[in-house]
């Protein structure tokens, strides 16, 4: 026997051996990122596209499992579940590398927009580009509403529910962890009373018929339950202290070094509270953080919240990166002894580091246990409610920001102890309206991807910029 034939070889293991590669899954996310425009609502349907309906990476089970999960925490849900999807397929440095490569376009250009509107005030044709790009997005929105409903909404109860979360939020305005909770208890309730629909087949777990063949995470599970999936006692305390350190990491230097008063510590703070408390997505805090901005901090003008809230609606990557912009503006304006610019860009950065590593906490410390749920039949009784809830929860966010998008203004109304926000119709931009309704056509009749969609509205609305306006 020779020498070579004694050594013994290591095969991958057959869960590695299922997935694609860390270098697809690179070029993978980084394009999702590109395309991740339209908020919450457009940012997961691009993933429901490309990683359920395009890759087959993941099933629409398990997708919606992860979403409902994500919902459920506080932050910004699409990149919580851009970076579950990435830790299930490839571990925590599958889920740093989708975390990471989501929010890189929207941080480097909003970065870029930041200090051209501190220098200049003014973006010119840059702005023409946004507003085209603004008003395909609600396009892509409505078309997000339309596939994930259709998917998710398979019987009359699933459609009542998601019928009565869209009321409580737009109309009564309820909170949304209420909803979330109301929808679960009716799910749990279904479930006791053995009703065919809260059974817990009917969307959730491996081999849901919502599943046409097997994904390729589903196949690799199939297979072997890999380690990194498993409850851990040991992992959860590991990851619990590490992620702590690396989050607070630039608070405590800051503390230490100039004080709690100083601006960087206290744009620090500010949004290191909103990552634990904001639950309901990224819509559901921007009344509060625009408020604190604006009248307690007093670091922006009323009308520059706004500004930053079009950036951030118009660039890709969640819109709660708009805490980017309120970040470089409270330190561009409170440099201390740094350049003002640099002082901005250190600020946004801040921003962004204290309220979207938290995101990675909270998924690679909950993720093993969600997984660990995944087959339990009251479990996805009550997901299964909170799913058809999702999509009442994801129309809401395409008509608020259509309503945006399309008008100018909004009147307040108060009736019977309600507050509704309805349009001011002389207020429409007929422009916005235009692109929205050419890039509806070019998406539901002529079939167009999603890239040549932007590409042209972007082109309309420089050209309408340009020549018109």
């Amino acid at each position: 026997m020779s020498a070579a034939s004694e050594i013994p070889t290591t095969s991958p293991s057959p869960f590695v051996e299922t997935l694609p590669s860390l270098g697809e899954a690179f070029s993978t996310w980084m394009r999702i990122a590109l395309l991740s425009f339209g908020g919450p609502a457009g940012q997961i349907a691009v993933m429901h596209r490309i990683l359920v309906e395009e890759k087959r990476w993941i099933g629409e089970a398990r997708f919606l499992h992860a979403l409902n999960y994500c919902m459920l925490l506080p932050g910004p849900e699409a990149h919580q579940l851009a970076v579950y999807i990435g830790w299930l397929l490839h571990k925590t440095r599958g889920g740093v590398l989708a975390g990471t490569l989501f929010v890189l376009p929207g941080l480097l250009s909003l970065g870029l927009l930041s200090l051209v509107y501190a220098v200049f005030g003014e973006i010119g044709l840059v702005q023409g580009l946004f507003f085209g790009l603004k008003a395909a997005v609600l396009a892509l929105v409505l078309q997000a509403v339309i596939r994930v409903g259709s998917r998710a909404l398979k019987t009359h109860a699933q459609v009542t529910i998601a019928g009565a979360a869209f009321v409580a939020l737009a109309i009564f305005a309820l909170p949304f962890p209420l909803v979330i909770i109301g929808a679960a208890a009716i799910g749990l309730l279904g479930r006791a009373l053995h009703l065919p629909w809260f059974e817990g087949n009917a969307g959730h777990g491996p081999g849901s018929p919502m599943d046409v063949a097997p994904a390729l995470i589903d196949t690799a599970f199939a297979r072997e339950i890999p380690a990194h999936v498993k409850p851990s006692a040991i992992r959860f305390a590991t990851v619990l202290f590490v992620g702590l350190i690396v989050w607070m990491t630039p608070l405590g230097i800051l503390l230490a070094t100039v004080g709690s008063r100083n601006a960087f510590t206290t744009v620090s703070l500010f949004n290191a509270k909103m990552a634990v408390v904001t639950f309901g997505g990224a819509y559901a805090v921007l009344a509060y953080m625009a408020q604190q901005a604006v009248e307690y901090y007093h670091w922006l003008k009323p009308g520059e919240m706004l500004v930053g809230l079009g950036f951030a609606e118009t660039t890709p990557g969640p819109l709660i990166s708009v805490v980017q912009f309120v970040g470089f503006m409270a330190t561009f304006r409170q440099p201390g002894l740094l350049n003002p610019l640099v002082a901005g860009t250190i600020g946004g950065l801040l921003a962004m580091w204290m309220t979207f590593v938290p995101s990675f906490l909270w998924i690679f410390l909950g993720g093993p246990y969600v997984e660990s749920l995944i087959a339990n039949k009251s479990l996805n009784a009550a997901l299964t409610a909170i799913t058809a809830a999702v999509v009442g929860v994801i129309l809401n966010l395409a008509l608020w920001f259509g309503l945006h998008t399309l008008f100018a203004q909004m009147e307040i109304f108060r009736i019977a102890g309600l507050t509704l926000s309805v349009p001011t119709l002389a207020s429409i931009d007929w422009a916005a309206l235009a692109i929205s309704l050419t890039a509806f056509v070019a998406i539901f009749r002529f079939k167009m991807g999603m890239l040549a969609v932007l590409v042209g509205s972007t082109a309309l609305g420089a050209l309408y910029f340009t020549l018109i306006r």
